[in-house]
């Protein structure tokens, strides 16, 4: 089943000559454990898409399913809820408080979704490459320092979906590199479906898959390159494995068990 399907999504601006549709009708299905690049012109919808996806916009039709049950678009209670504890949000201009340090600007989402875990924060940080810097404010880091820090904040609640939303624009090529990668990285370790729109087409080297939208509409939905590809099969790999450990160590446990009550 998918995590993530969008039926005849269509969100609409204006009317008659300023009518612009942000979305046109647009259907997508997305698997769990998917690394999804959105990419298209300036005003082709794939914010509004991503946002739609977030729950911060509603659409004026069609519906949105996460993992089978229909997200509540239209609640903002609700909305509020569903993206506390499924959505981790990465912004293109980092959106860090000025005056916390790295490990306080990801100790504070966590706070927020009560889940306080300060070993888990720098675990998280170390992830993306930081450690060391944790009690460093966000004026004392370098543009690609920063945008680690907001991936690890949005990593911090273990949400069910990374989006991006052209989180390298404000950054050069190398360390657009350094950044991709450690988000991929760290949403492959977590076991995070990731999303982002970006209009940089060298990126798309991190996605297993490609939408391409234009004028509200879906014009192309591809497989991403080889290397990510493989990365995604060994994610999935890895999974499998896991859970199989999983089951024979839960049997042992019953069978010691078992064994125990005999004995006594």
């Amino acid at each position: 089943m998918a995590i993530i399907l969008l039926e005849d999504l269509s969100r609409h601006y204006g009317e008659d000559e300023t009518l612009v549709k942000a979305l046109d009708s647009v259907s997508i299905s997305i698997e769990k454990g998917e690394i999804v690049a959105l990419l298209g012109p300036s005003g082709s919808g794939k914010t509004t898409l991503l946002n739609t996806i977030a729950a911060l916009d509603v659409p004026l039709e069609g519906t949105y399913l996460f993992e089978g049950e229909e997200v509540p678009l239209g609640h903002v209670e609700k909305m509020t809820t569903f993206r506390r504890e499924n959505i981790g949000y990465i912004f293109q201009f980092f959106n860090l408080l000025a005056d916390l340090t790295a490990l306080e600007n990801v100790l504070l989402v966590q706070d927020l979704s009560g889940s306080r875990n300060k070993d888990k924060a720098l675990e998280l940080l170390d992830s993306v490459g930081l450690k060391g810097l944790e009690d460093r404010f966000p004026s004392q880091m370098s543009g690609g320092q920063r945008q680690r820090v907001a991936i690890a904040r949005a990593l911090a609640k273990s949400p069910r979906i990374i989006l991006g939303d052209e989180l390298t624009g404000n950054l050069d090529t190398e360390t657009s590199t350094m950044v991709m990668e450690a988000l991929i990285k760290t949403c492959r370790k977590e076991k995070m479906t990731t999303i982002f729109v970006t209009h940089d087409e060298s990126l798309t080297r991190f996605a297993t898959r490609i939408i391409r939208l234009d004028s509200g509409k879906v014009v192309d939905d591809e497989k991403g390159g080889l290397k990510s590809i493989v990365n995604t099969t060994k994610f999935v790999a890895e999974s499998v494995v896991e859970e199989a450990v999983g089951g024979v160590k839960k049997m042992t446990s019953k069978i010691k068990d078992i064994a125990r009550t005999i004995v006594e």
